[in-house]
This record gives structure tokens, sequence and C-alpha cells, in this order.
């Protein structure tokens, strides 16, 4: 039996209830990580666990919408309360938005949203979660990015700056935290088989594009305690760490 490089670990995926976040759940579970899974529909995230139970793993289920920010502060103390601490964080949540130009993004519908839920929650998460990643003797924390904030296409304005901005603030979180056991990087998966990408590119035969399950050993491999690159990106495409300032792929 292959040996699990994340017994006894503990980690918080974010939409964990389909795509990259429901697959990647499954492959840290096989690893022997305990999953906190947080999503708002607790239907999916009640399949999910039946999934893991079936591999052996467990779960805890959150139904948490990411824009209630006191909910993130909640899910800090609760972890405190039963581990003392936290292993990973994978902030894989998101929105696409409009794609519309950004003159006609709705304030509230559209820029608060997408803004709220790529960026503010990823922050509350970082914010709440950071003091428990510290007591893990390999805290792990990745973000899912984009080559959208490199290439800027017109009309993905909100998207493209949501993520430019979670970049920014995973790079400067990873400075602040270089003296500690954390690591903290970002993940471009590129074009893949999702539903968002199905309405960001209605026309595209998603067959053309690789399944999440594709992404996943990838991710897990930036999650586990032997990766030490910090404050980077990994980009799926060409499988490699990217040092910012480089060339990326685009979506």
């Amino acid at each position: 039996m292959t040996e699990q490089r994340l017994k006894d670990r503990i980690a918080v995926v974010t939409g964990a209830s389909r795509g990259i976040g429901w697959h990647t759940s499954l492959a840290l579970a096989k690893e022997g990580a305990h999953i906190i899974a947080v999503a708002k529909t607790v239907g999916a995230l009640e399949e999910l666990d039946d999934e893991i139970q079936a591999l052996g793993g467990s779960t805890t289920l959150v139904p948490l919408d990411l824009m209630d920010y006191d909910a993130i502060d909640r899910l800090g103390g609760a972890i405190y309360e039963r581990w003392g601490k936290l292993d990973i964080l994978f902030g894989n949540a998101g929105l696409l938005g409009a794609v519309t130009p950004i003159t006609h993004l709705d304030p509230v519908k559209d820029w608060e949203k997408v803004m709220g839920v790529n960026l503010t929650a990823n922050w509350r998460l970082i914010r709440s979660l950071d003091p428990l990643l510290r007591q893990s003797d390999a805290g792990r924390a990745l973000f899912v990015t984009s080559g959208s904030p490199h290439k800027c296409n017109p009309y993905w304005g909100i998207y493209s700056i949501s993520k430019a901005g979670l970049e920014a603030m995973v790079r400067t979180y990873a400075g602040e935290i270089q003296q500690t056991n954390v690591k903290a990087n970002c993940f471009n998966p590129g074009p893949t088989r999702t539903g968002m990408r199905a309405k960001a590119v209605p026309g595209e035969d998603p067959m053309t594009l690789p399944h999440p399950t594709e992404l996943v050993p990838h991710i897990v491999n930036c999650l586990v305690p032997d990766c030490m690159e910090q404050g980077r990106m990994y980009d799926f495409r060409s499988a490699s760490w990217k040092i910012y300032g480089s060339p990326v792929y685009d979506d």
C-alpha cells in the first residue's frame, strides 16, 4: 500500500462541492487528510462526504457562503477548539462574474460579489486561519488563480482584477511568513473542464480541455510538507513553478 503523505493532517478546501474543489478533496482524503469541506450547496457536500467515506476517509462539512465573513471567523475558532491547528488551506472557490465592459458592471451584483468571493473572502480566510497554519509543522496555503490578470482581456475585467488582487495578496502574505513553517502560493489551472469555463466560453468543446482529475496530482504536490516553494505560482500547463514577472500561460 502506498504511504499516505498527508496522514492525520487537517485540510480546508473551499468550493468543495464541485469541479476542482471536489476532486482535490477526494485526492487529499486519499492521501490521509481530514477534509473540512466548505461550500454553499449542502446536498453536494453530503455527496462528497459519501465519496470520501467510501475511500475510508473523513470529512467535516461546512455549509458556508464565503460572503458571510463573520462565519469565516467562526470557522477559525471552531478548528482551533477541535484540532488546535490547520495544515492545509486550499482556496479554490471563485466566481467568473459578468463578461462585459467594466463600465457596464453592476456595483453590487458584479463588482462587490466577485471581489467579495475571489479576493475579500480569501483575505478573511488568511486572517482567520493564519494562526492555525502557524501551529502546523508544515502549513501550506494554495489559492487558485488564472492567466487572466496577466493577459487582461477586454470584457473579463472583474475576473482579471479580482485574481490580480488575489495574487498580490498571496505574494505579500508569503513575504510576511518567511520565518515560519507556512508556505503560501498560487495555482494556475489554465482552461479546465469546469462549469465556470463552460459559462465563460460557451462555444468551446469541453472535451478538448483537461479534466479536473488531471490537475489534482499537481495540486496535491503543492500542498504536501515537502513543497518548499514560497510566494510563487504553479502553472499546470507547463507543469512548472513561475517566478512572478516571468511569462505565464493565458486562459
